[in-house]
């Protein structure tokens, strides 16, 4: 029986994980909005995101190599561009265009047809045969579909093409973590800390997503007055400032997630990701001017209900099972994203694991 003491410092240390996840899960959304209200190019935001993430899993990687003596995964160039570059590829265009979408759509609208991706990574998954067919999966589908359609019915701030390059990104992210889980589920590549996945993805994830840049971005970012045109050093320094402010934010976004789920479990961040939402739709009503009506909270609550029957579905049918579920990322940040993953490692991975664990506790 756990006394009153260990559960008190057990729930604290929960919250805390909880709200240091929430800082950087809500944050990044916040502040990508803010920044492309004066920085037009999301392309070129989100390849430095990418450079300063892969910076920082290098040195986390290195921090841990040096505390336990053991070296890190490395892998041959065949198997990085046959098991990696798929999903490098499919990651780069979700980001790519969830932060492109910032430029034409409202935070409400983004994180409602983000949700989106349940049903896409449910469809990916069945067709890899990653989830089990279940009759209750078509009310999921059903409750997530009607409730976006509701929200988007008749909306005052609602733009067509926001919202396509968002449900592409959705689409496209149902392709990315249905490879990552599967890419993060082989024992044999070694790739089961999500530190090291980051920073195997992030040069993959650059070079796909650059030729799209150059195209779309690549001439007017050069002419433009806020990095190659400035007039004053201070004007430069205080663009490289913004875009690097987001990079923390969404190497931060994913280290949170890690230690959440490592001293917690998956349900914890699968019910914190719900109640995000909730925030976030809060905070975009009150801070950023978002503007709904009765309908569209109620599609709002629909596909909430969808989402919480998924993550409860998935709770239910994996108890009594040997392996586990785990939630990495959520949907809506649009960077390091993992979703309900699979773990069934061998038992010297699992040591290994938890002891990594521990150095980041």
């Amino acid at each position: 029986m756990v006394c009153p003491v260990q559960f008190l410092c057990r729930a604290l240390r929960t919250v805390g994980l909880v709200l240091f996840y929430y800082v950087f899960s809500i944050g990044i959304t916040f502040y990508n909005k803010w920044l492309m209200k004066d920085f037009h190019f999301p392309l070129f935001m989100t390849l430095v995101h990418l450079v300063m993430i892969f910076c920082f899993s290098a040195l986390v990687r290195s921090a841990m190599h040096c505390w336990t003596g053991k070296p890190r995964v490395l892998m041959s160039w065949k198997i990085y561009i046959t098991k990696v570059a798929p999903t490098a590829l499919a990651t780069a265009l979700d980001i790519g265009l969830s932060n492109w979408s910032f430029l034409f759509i409202t935070i409400s609208l983004y994180t409602m047809t983000k949700s989106s991706a349940v049903l896409f990574i449910l469809f990916f998954s069945l067709i890899f045969k990653l989830e089990e067919p279940n009759p209750f999966l078509i009310v999921v589908v059903l409750l997530i579909s009607s409730g976006l359609f509701m929200f988007t019915f008749e909306s005052t701030q609602f733009n067509l093409e926001g919202f396509m390059m968002v449900l592409l990104a959705s689409f496209i992210g149902g392709i990315r973590w249905t490879l990552t889980q599967v890419l993060m589920q082989k024992a044999e590549l070694g790739l089961q800390n999500p530190v090291d996945t980051m920073y195997h993805l992030q040069p993959l994830m650059f070079m796909g997503l650059f030729p799209l840049f150059v195209y779309n971005e690549g001439l007017n970012l050069s002419t433009t007055s806020k990095l190659f045109r400035v007039s004053e050093v201070s004007a430069l320094i205080y663009s490289l400032g913004t875009l690097s402010v987001g990079g923390i934010l969404a190497f931060g976004l994913g280290f949170s997630e890690f230690l959440l789920v490592s001293r917690t479990s998956s349900l914890t961040l699968s019910i914190a990701g719900i109640f995000k939402e909730v925030c976030t739709l809060l905070l975009a009503a009150g801070f950023m001017g978002d503007k709904m009506g009765a309908l569209n909270w109620l599609g709002f609550v629909i596909c909430l209900s969808g989402i919480s029957l998924h993550v409860a579905l998935k709770t239910y049918f994996s108890k009594g099972k040997s392996t586990t579920l785990r939630q990495l990322p959520n949907k809506e940040s649009p960077d390091l994203e993992l979703p309900l993953l699979l773990k069934g490692q061998e038992d010297d991975s699992e040591d290994a694991e938890e002891e990594e664990q521990e150095i980041l506790h």
